[in-house]
């Protein structure tokens, strides 16, 4: 008797599924509501991360569960609430957006199927069940692209992390490669140009340029990690294709927390100062994050846009990221394309 050519002898297990690559975009999270309820899970995921806070961790752990998630959850949650909309929070509802453009634009452009989904590192969807579902999807081949333009061990290191978790607990994992940063890509420099000077064609050029970018703690930059120096690369570049000189075009560091050295110079001094040099109006864009967040909308564009106006300032304008906008999906689709070359799906 002839032997079949697919073993069928476990019910559902079958070889003959079609073949795919899979896209995974993963963003950092958001809670589930602007709650303190909701916050507390969120924050102790996301706090609880050995790769976000180099501390001991026994010690941590009694900083973590026995003062900051008893303080720190209505402190966010009133933060949150500042920036919630009816669809719910923004960094969630500009991430599905997003993928679900990028989606799009690799069926137009790829030339074979490509499945994009989003992750979240901390909250839902979890890296891990997005990362069985595309499996269950028959994604064999799998690219991991984290929207952190500049690498971090706080950032793309964690997700790393969380995609090695997850590949342990799969039989059979799919070939797997992950972009690591796009900080000088040239198609992300020109998407984040071609987007400020847009802004400014609408709303007017500011006296000067911000960048903020998301601080780390500097001992984490002694240790080697490489985000200080591509932030500087990002605001060089910038600069270079804006036509900027450095009195022009400024760097600074946000979001800082504790009593230990950050990246510097820091945004809320950084406001503060150029609003008593006599700066009245400050632009600043935050080439960091890939969808507007907590960090973009409510501590910017409101917290430091305050202090900025108390110094002496009078505007202090905020940049949206780019979003969903052309110039980020035709950016990150090339950036997939090149990272999956040699795939069926990608091409040569």
């Amino acid at each position: 008797m002839p032997r079949s050519s697919h073993y069928t002898g476990l019910a559902g297990v079958s070889d003959d599924r079609a073949v795919k690559a899979g896209v995974l975009l993963v963003n950092l999270g958001t809670p589930e509501a602007p709650t303190a309820k909701a916050l507390r899970p969120y924050l102790a995921e996301f706090l609880g991360d050995p790769r976000v806070i180099e501390y001991p961790r026994w010690l941590w752990w009694l900083i973590l569960h026995g003062v900051i998630l008893r303080i720190r959850p209505p402190r966010s949650a009133h933060a949150y609430g500042r920036i919630w909309t009816p669809q719910g929070s923004p960094l969630r509802v500009g991430s599905e957006a997003l993928a679900a453009r990028l989606q799009t634009e690799l069926d137009q452009r790829a030339l074979g199927p490509i499945r994009v989904a989003l992750a979240m590192r901390y909250g839902e969807p979890s890296v891990a069940h997005q990362i069985e579902q595309l499996q269950r999807d028959g994604v064999r081949r799998l690219l991991i692209l984290p929207l952190y333009p500049q690498y971090s061990a706080t950032s793309t290191g964690s997700v790393i992390d969380a995609v090695a978790d997850s590949f342990k607990t799969l039989r059979w994992p799919p070939e797997l490669r992950v972009v690591n940063d796009y900080h000088d890509d040239p198609g992300h420099i020109e998407a984040l140009a071609q987007s400020i000077e847009r802004w400014w064609a609408v709303n007017g050029r500011g006296n000067k340029l911000l960048l903020s970018f998301h601080g780390i703690p500097e001992r984490y930059v002694q240790a080697g990690d490489p985000y200080f120096q591509q932030c500087q690369t990002t605001a060089r570049r910038l600069r270079e294709r804006l036509e900027l000189d450095e009195s022009q075009l400024l760097l600074s560091f946000q979001s800082r927390v504790g009593r230990e050295r950050w990246l510097h110079p820091y945004t809320d001094a950084t406001v503060r100062e150029l609003a008593a040099q006599g700066v009245k109006r400050l632009d600043v864009a935050c080439p960091g994050f890939a969808v507007d967040c907590l960090e973009t909308l409510e501590e910017i564009a409101m917290q430091n846009r305050d202090f900025f106006v108390e110094a002496g300032g009078q505007e202090l304008r905020y940049i949206p990221a780019l979003n969903d906008s052309d110039g980020q999906v035709a950016s990150l689709a090339a950036l997939a394309l090149r990272h999956m070359q040699g795939w069926p799906e990608a091409g040569a």
